[in-house]
């Protein structure tokens, strides 16, 4: 254990919130109670039920570090969010996904649809966050095996624990970072109603939100609840509507001669809008407008070769903000036999929605062009020699519009349960059965078929047509040629030609079986013993099917220029259909807590507690995971708690079967400093294990006077045989073939004309980049969760005063071959890895100055951070200014309604904070598209929301 660990461990304990005395990790608002009275109470007995635990039933004795957060405390400083949007300010949370991520569909991070709202506690990566609804596992969402919490009815949700350390034994694989728990409200009666509009600063990213929900009984002992969300948002559909967005990127090649810079205003220099000839006698001419040639003015050279600052060379802007249409659907059913012996319950979620994004812009790259073609006009055609039958040229195409994902979901979870008590003993069986259909269509992908017959335009009969229609009739019917010279010359006719709309679509299905019992059969002197056994049987299925697969090849036939055999169809295409493939597992577990001391000296109460687990997967092996935990109260105010745990992530079926799919990339190749438009295949691997977790917690919590608590956590956890996506184009990978001189595995992940021979010339740029997903990894963080919490009054009013602190100094990833990567105070990395800033805050305020009135404060900070990790090369300036913003909620209770009618208008983002500017060293010549802030910034500038609620 390091020196600082162990200072740390004797510093800390977990996240708590504390309202009173009573409810030592929850911290609603003082005038919350009548509410929480009037639906459920948040507590059993007075206490919380503890997450992470079957055997513990009072918050205050868990040895694990639980964080309890009240959803109608969240989100009135985040109204017109979704409940994961609000989550995610919660300091816990780094490097989740949501509709301000990099706009892609494609690849393993997004899932096949990059805008979905993924939780990511302390950014060790989605699928090592386990998340549940009322303590049983949601079925997954994405095709990446990772819940799109979107699925939860938000109306209904009473709190959410978070549980923010491993638990595997209590709640099987993928609980390694945590678990977040949402907890519904089966207790509701009553209608409740929300709407709210809002619109940010620049007018655009309008939200619209409506919600319904309703609870009664229709007789004795049955419960019914309802509930209906409707959420649309307009999204952003330009980076440069951001002003300060302008064409962010980061250039050079990372040594000391030549540094990674950030910079703005770049340019592609051989890429213009209009198209570039950049060959023969009209060589460095380009088509500033339609159909006339010009000089090309080349802007300031920078330290890649491909990029200029200013200048005539084009840019991508890609989205900003995704939009969102969606509609979520609940209704649940109670029943509580007469004699109160037996529960049964039966409940159905649904989730429709749409999210659209748009991202790359398609490029010409030196294609060869024909001196007399068609569209080239008879001047210029006068100018090349008669001995130059062909140029080359390149061109970004704006004129056509940019790839747009529109990913479409259909999700629904059906579950079923009985529970009751037996001897004094509890029992439960529970059924849950998830299906959920991704259909995914990325429009505005360039057919390279088509586009080779269509650049190949010819007279005949007085007319413009394609080559192949004189020469092969009846070959490619229904060509069109397309005019490439000038900004806007294409026509619709040909660009609807040329490009074709990919689609994919996956569902993927899970079926769970669950049972447990839990009781105290025996007591100590100190207590009763609590014991648990539990088991379950869970199947997963994967299938998908798409139009356009990396084994649908061109045909030359006929065409005479710009065709090469062995490029796909399309130039971004997904994954080879698949079908058949399931996973299935089978755990028993048991749980303990045993009372060792109560009420001697130093020694209010010491519990220990307990659990094991046998975890049988049909694919990737046998495991047992175990957690071992003890909690101390000295005394009333001060108490001390620890916890070890050996946890697991099984691979899902996408690391293990998910079907090859190709992505066009433009990374910078470090051995040729070029920028080459590549194949990027992604492959899976069926010979995955689990990774394993090993997790330590521990601090203190101090009560010292009524409506006050500190709590301070310490963590650290690490994973071995970690399941990494290896990608040949990231630096570090390139950077460790190049210095093994070409005998690392690693250099079997590039594909080049002539080998790693010593050619670092252009001939020899990289002609692909493979990933692959291997168990080569161990991963390590450590930090301290801190929370600060107040409530009492002011001048005789309601307030309180909540702090929650992330200190996270390391997250560690290493890898044979490489240097150590600590991606802590890191904000970007390799695939889609974002921001994990060492320090993150966030700060409650609420007040009651008159009644009727209460006002609500947020505030977000991060430190600064760097642009890239150590290992990642020499970057000048490597800074990312620290940022922060402060959210304003004003609610007005009509007078006379009891609080049954509240508006509220709310400014987030009030001073209008704009994130510092921000790129990752990866992306080589792709400005604007994905770069510009590190992600958890708020990008939108101020916003405004204006809402009503009503509840009767």
């Amino acid at each position: 254990m390091s020196p600082k660990f162990l200072c740390a461990l004797l510093a800390g304990t977990s996240t708590l919130i504390l309202s009173s005395p009573a409810l030592a990790q929850t911290a609603p608002d003082a005038t919350n109670t009548t509410a929480q009275a009037e639906d459920a109470p948040l507590t059993t007995e007075g206490q919380i039920i503890v997450t992470g635990s079957r055997v513990i039933r009072n918050g205050d004795n868990s040895p694990s570090p639980v964080t309890v957060i009240s959803t109608e405390d969240v989100l009135t400083s985040n109204p017109g969010s979704t409940l994961a949007d609000a989550l995610n300010t919660l300091p816990a949370f780094a490097g989740s996904r949501g509709s301000s991520s990099n706009p892609t569909t494609v690849g393993s991070a997004a899932g096949g649809n990059g805008s979905a709202n993924q939780l990511n506690l302390r950014n060790l990566g989605a699928t090592r966050t386990l998340v549940l609804m009322d303590g049983k596992r949601i079925p997954p969402t994405l095709f990446n095996g990772v819940v799109d919490v979107d699925i939860v009815p938000q109306m209904l949700v009473q709190r959410v624990d978070i549980v923010t350390g491993g638990v595997s034994a209590v709640y099987g694989s993928d609980a390694m970072s945590g678990v977040v728990n949402y907890v519904l409200n089966h207790n509701f009666n009553g209608i409740r109603a929300e709407a709210s509009r809002g619109i940010s600063e620049y007018g655009d990213d309008a939200k619209t939100d409506l919600a319904l929900a309703w609870g009664g009984n229709l007789a004795s002992g049955l419960h019914l609840e309802l509930s209906y969300e409707y959420r649309k948002e307009d999204g952003i559909d330009n980076r440069s509507s951001r002003p300060w967005l302008n064409q962010v990127g980061v250039t050079g090649a990372g040594t000391t001669a030549n540094p990674y810079v950030l910079q703005t205003n770049l340019r592609q220099n051989s890429f213009p809008f209009g198209g570039l000839i950049t060959s023969g006698a009209l060589n460095g001419q380009t088509f500033a407008s339609n159909g006339v040639l010009s000089p090309f003015v080349h802007g300031t050279s920078t330290g890649t070769s491909s990029i200029e600052i200013g200048g005539s060379g084009g840019y991508w802007d890609s989205s900003l903000i995704a939009k969102l249409e969606g509609h979520q659907l609940f209704g649940r059913l109670d029943y509580d036999a007469p004699g109160g012996g037996v529960h049964a319950y039966v409940q159905g979620s649904a989730n429709f929605k749409t999210n659209t994004s748009y991202a790359e812009t398609s490029q010409l790259n030196n294609v060869t062009i024909s001196r007399t073609n068609a569209f080239l006009p008879a001047a210029y055609q006068a100018l090349i020699p008669t001995t130059q039958p062909t140029f080359t040229f390149s061109k970004f195409m704006s004129d056509i519009p940019r790839n747009t994902a529109v990913a479409d979901s259909k999700q629904w979870v059906v579950a079923a349960g009985l529970d009751g008590n037996l001897g004094g003993a509890k029992w439960a069986v529970n059924y849950t059965h998830g299906r959920s259909e991704l259909d995914t269509a990325l429009s505005n992908v360039i057919n390279r078929q088509k586009l080779s017959a269509a650049l190949d335009a010819v007279n005949s009969g007085g007319q413009i047509v394609c080559n192949i229609t004189v020469t092969n009739p009846g070959l490619m019917p229904g060509c069109v040629p397309i005019n490439v010279f000038g900004p806007n010359a294409a026509s619709a006719a040909a660009i609807d030609y040329v490009t074709d709309t990919v689609y994919f679509s996956s569902v993927t299905q899970m079926d769970a079986v669950s049972g447990e019992i839990s009781g105290s059969p025996f007591s100590t002197w100190a207590g009763p013993v609590s014991v648990a056994l539990s088991g379950e049987w869970r199947k997963t299925s994967y299938s998908s099917k798409s139009s356009s697969t990396p084994a649908d090849f061109v045909s030359c036939t006929g065409l005479r220029y710009n065709c090469v055999a062995t490029n796909t169809v399309n130039e971004s295409s997904f994954g080879q259909d698949l079908a058949g493939h399931s996973l299935s597992v089978w755990e028993v577990a048991g749980e303990f807590d045993l009372p060792l001391l109560r009420d001697v000296p130093f020694f209010k109460s010491l519990n220990i507690n307990g659990a094991a687990r046998y975890t049988k997967y049909n694919v990737s092996g046998d495991y047992v995971t175990w957690k071992l935990g003890a909690d101390w109260h000295l005394n009333d105010w001060i108490s001390l708690r620890a916890t070890r745990s050996r946890d697991i992530r099984a691979p899902t079926l996408f690391d293990l079967y998910a079907p090859l799919s190709i992505v066009q990339v433009r990374a910078l190749d470090l051995y040729t400093n070029t920028t080459p438009t590549v194949p990027n295949p992604n492959y899976s691997n069926p010979n995955l294990t689990a990774e394993i977790g090993n997790t330590l917690t521990g601090g203190v919590v101090l009560k010292p006077f009524r409506g006050f608590s500190l709590a301070v956590d310490a963590y650290r956890i690490k994973i071995s045989d970690a399941i990494t996506q290896i990608n040949g184009q990231t630096a570090e990978i390139q950077l460790a073939c190049y210095a093994s001189g070409g005998s690392s595995p690693y250099c079997a992940l590039q594909s080049r004309p002539q080998g790693l021979n010593g050619n670092t010339t252009a001939a020899n740029q990289a002609t692909s980049w493979s990933a692959r997903y291997l168990n080569i990894s161990n991963v390590e963080t450590w930090g301290i969760d801190v929370e600060a919490n107040y409530a009492g009054r002011l001048f005789d009013r309601p307030m309180s005063i909540r702090l929650l602190a992330a200190y996270q100094p390391d997250l560690i990833f290493r890898q044979p071959g490489i240097a150590d990567i600590d991606m802590a105070g890191v904000g970007f990395g390799a695939l889609g890895f974002s921001a994990t800033p060492t320090v993150r805050l966030t700060g409650y305020l609420h007040v009651e100055p008159i009644e009727g009135i209460s006002v609500d404060i947020m505030e977000r900070w991060r430190n600064a951070m760097k642009l890239g990790a150590d290992g990642t090369g020499v970057i000048q300036n490597n800074r990312i200014a620290p940022f922060a913003t402060t959210n304003l909620n004003l609610a007005f209770n009509v007078p006379g309604s009891k609080g049954q009618y509240q508006f509220y208008v709310n400014v987030q983002n009030l001073f209008d904070a704009t994130p510092p500017l921000a790129a990752y060293v990866g992306n080589g010549t792709r400005a604007g598209l994905r770069d510009g802030f590190a992600l958890g910034d708020d990008p939108r500038g101020r916003y405004y929301t204006a809402g009503v609620r009503l509840k009767f």
